[in-house]
């Protein structure tokens, strides 16, 4: 999860909104060095999927930028333990979390939406 913006989190931390969608928070309980090693995988293979010249190198990297985000736990099995399903990619209106969304103040919605969201 980005540190440069304060996007809307779920009341249980396993969300961060987005673009107008539910995006998985980094597992938390990661420690500070194995966060940074998946953060700058992550990093790292995002620059390649942006330089990459054929099809085969865009896949390659592509294919880096899920082992980070697995390692990450933002992809894969939930890191959480209370049985909540995996929402991400959804808008949170379409939600377990409608209610806590549609609680928000219109200046706290908008950072996690889209202009006219």
């Amino acid at each position: 999860m980005s540190r440069g913006k304060n996007y809307p989190r779920t009341p249980d931390g396993h969300f961060f909104v987005s673009k107008g969608r539910l995006w998985r928070c980094t597992d938390p309980a990661l420690d500070d060095s194995t966060r940074r090693a998946g953060v700058k995988a992550l990093m790292q293979a995002r620059r390649g999927v942006f330089v990459a010249q054929t099809e085969a190198e865009t896949r390659a990297a592509r294919d880096k930028v899920d082992a980070a985000k697995r390692q990450l736990g933002e992809r894969g099995p939930v890191w959480w333990q209370d049985d909540s399903p995996d929402e991400g990619g959804k808008h949170p209106r379409n939600s377990i979390y409608a209610d806590w969304w549609g609680g928000l103040s219109d200046a706290e919605r908008a950072q996690g939406d889209p202009p006219n969201g």
